[in-house]
């Protein structure tokens, strides 16, 4: 696993030890990417969350990318130290914050989030109750992007929350998703 693009291009990171989590594979994260920067234009200044963050990857991307800071939320043990060996080895510690918690044990936020990042287990719906529960709790507004990588055959809904794009990639189905406009 390496960062596909900006400052950090090409570092290698490291994965949790274990069959816990499921790196989003470099193809993925790839095509991920390119379809927030087509519609960002550019990730500078943006604050971003990572939920189910596995090894890191995706918020270190964003990071990498220009983002100012990620909060990487992940409960596996195995995973936050992957995602703290990451961060150490990239020196991003000023610009992020990492806490080991189950994603459903998030309070409201103090503001909203410009990108949300969420990878979970695939065929779970976690991502939809996750994003659900993020929407009542104020973590998106009327500028939040929130990207959700699924299994390639599963379907997305959720009340408030448009589907912009999705695209299938290898095993994986990436949605792009953003408050519906009668909710905006």
């Amino acid at each position: 696993m390496r960062i596909v693009a900006g400052q950090w291009r090409g570092r290698k990171l490291v994965a949790p030890s274990g069959e816990i989590t499921r790196p989003t594979a470099d193809r993925t994260r790839e095509t991920l990417f390119s379809m927030l920067t087509s519609r960002l234009g550019s990730f500078e200044e943006l604050a971003v969350l990572d939920l189910f963050a596995g090894s890191g990857a995706l918020g270190l991307e964003a990071l990498s990318r220009g983002a100012a800071s990620c909060t990487f939320v992940e409960q596996e043990a195995s995973a936050v130290k992957a995602i703290r060996a990451n961060i150490d080895a990239l020196d991003a510690r000023r610009q992020t914050t990492v806490q080991q918690a189950s994603v459903m044990s998030l309070g409201p936020a103090k503001q909203p989030h410009d990108l949300i990042l969420l990878d979970p287990p695939y065929g779970t719906g976690a991502g939809e109750v996750a994003l659900d529960r993020m929407l009542r709790l104020g973590w998106i507004g009327p500028a939040t992007w929130m990207a959700l990588e699924t299994g390639a055959k599963e379907t997305v809904s959720i009340k408030g929350l448009d589907c912009v794009a999705d695209r299938r990639v290898g095993k994986a189905r990436l949605w792009l998703l953003r408050l519906a406009s009668d909710a905006a």
